[in-house]
């Protein structure tokens, strides 16, 4: 569920940076979307698909690359959309307990995958032990229930487009994470394009006509536990083939109990009275059902395409997103926002695509213009 903050190549940027789009793209982020979910630099973290450490390459689908594209992106926006739904127009505001519920539905779907298929075929080349699990996978799952926890109580009181606009600054969160980590070195370029972003991103915010204090608030700090979580997965998990499914076989079930422990303390016992008598089971496994097969989307995902195109697919969606809200859900978007919106999407397309690609073609332009 409840984006996505696009990652195991040669550069520490490439390892990390994907798993921003998911940046959406975490499914139980309302989002992800993030933000989701894969190394890849699509999954924003306004995602809420769970990262993965490595690619499976056995996984590689024989589907067109458009025809994954596109269910990713429909998949990704529709649980979006229906937890803002749940969260806001039907009047449920019990985000801790709505994150639980798809955490829980994931931890149970991943088993019986497992079981049943292949698709948890990594599951066999990750050594697990109890060291391993209290060092690593339970700090990563604490950070992760944060930045759901914080990422779904801003859809209280934000509209879905500017919080898909206040996402584009995981990115940036990231990299400043990294520099402090000393997992990367800043220089001039990144400088000018996290100045490009943060502009872009203020400037969105300013023109934002239903601002909410509260909801800024908690964006932010989801976006900087989304930032941390990346950053460890980096820091602790640095080389193991985990990809989408097997992360959340072992971090759902963690994300699941540490939230539960907090319904009673910052919901009490209302939401599981009202699940039922308001929601229904329809909507409840629907919504979850929902969320899971997003999940499995982004595992066909993986290697489908280029970096390039997946990056450019990540910004379409949070376009088509932004768009789908304005008209579904009745989000007003201002000038000013649109502006402030696309200097932060050209920022981010150019922070996340081959940076040696774009100065070959720089090169070529300068050299036709006589310009070399």
């Amino acid at each position: 569920m409840s984006s996505d903050l696009d990652h195991q190549t040669s550069q520490t940027r490439d390892q990390i940076l994907p798993l921003v789009e998911k940046l959406d793209h975490s499914v139980f982020d309302l989002d992800q979307e993030h933000q989701q979910a894969s190394h890849q630099s699509f999954i924003q973290p306004n995602q809420t698909s769970l990262p993965s450490i490595q690619p499976n390459p056995s996984k590689r689908p024989s589907i067109h690359p458009a025809i994954i594209i596109s269910i990713w992106i429909s998949l990704s926006s529709s649980v979006i959309i229906f937890n803002k739904f749940i969260l806001s127009d039907l009047a449920f505001s019990y985000p801790i307990w709505l994150t639980t519920w798809h955490l829980s539905f994931a931890t149970i779907g991943t088993r019986i995958l497992a079981r049943s298929s292949n698709l948890l075929s990594g599951l066999s080349s990750v050594q697990m032990g109890w060291d391993r699990w209290v060092k690593s996978i339970l700090p990563i799952g604490a950070l992760f229930s944060a930045s759901l926890i914080f990422n779904n109580m801003a859809y209280l009181t934000l509209s879905v487009s500017f919080i898909q606009m206040l996402k584009a600054f995981t990115s940036v969160a990231v990299l400043g994470m990294s520099v402090l980590m000393g997992l990367e070195k800043p220089n001039r370029r990144t400088g000018v394009i996290v100045l490009m972003i943060s502009t872009g991103v203020a400037i969105a915010s300013i023109g934002e006509l239903e601002f909410a204090l509260s909801g800024f608030i908690f964006q932010s700090l989801g976006i900087v536990f989304e930032a941390l979580r990346l950053v460890s997965i980096q820091k602790l998990l640095h080389g193991m083939k985990m990809d989408p499914l097997v992360s959340l076989y072992y971090f759902a079930p963690v994300c699941a109990v540490l939230n539960a422990v907090l319904i009673p303390i910052y919901e009490g016992s209302e939401p599981f009275k009202k699940a039922m008598s308001q929601l229904g089971p329809l909507v409840l496994l629907s919504n979850a059902s929902l969320a899971f097969a997003l999940n499995v989307a982004v595992v066909f995902l993986i290697g489908s395409a280029s970096s390039l195109v997946l990056t450019l697919s990540g910004v379409l969606k949070d376009v088509l997103l932004v768009g789908g809200s304005v008209l579904m859900l009745g989000s007003r978007v201002t000038f000013m926002q649109m502006v402030g919106y696309s200097i932060a999407l050209v920022g981010l397309v150019v922070f996340k695509t081959n940076q040696e690609l774009i100065d070959e073609k720089i090169r070529r332009i300068r050299t036709m213009f006589g310009k070399a």
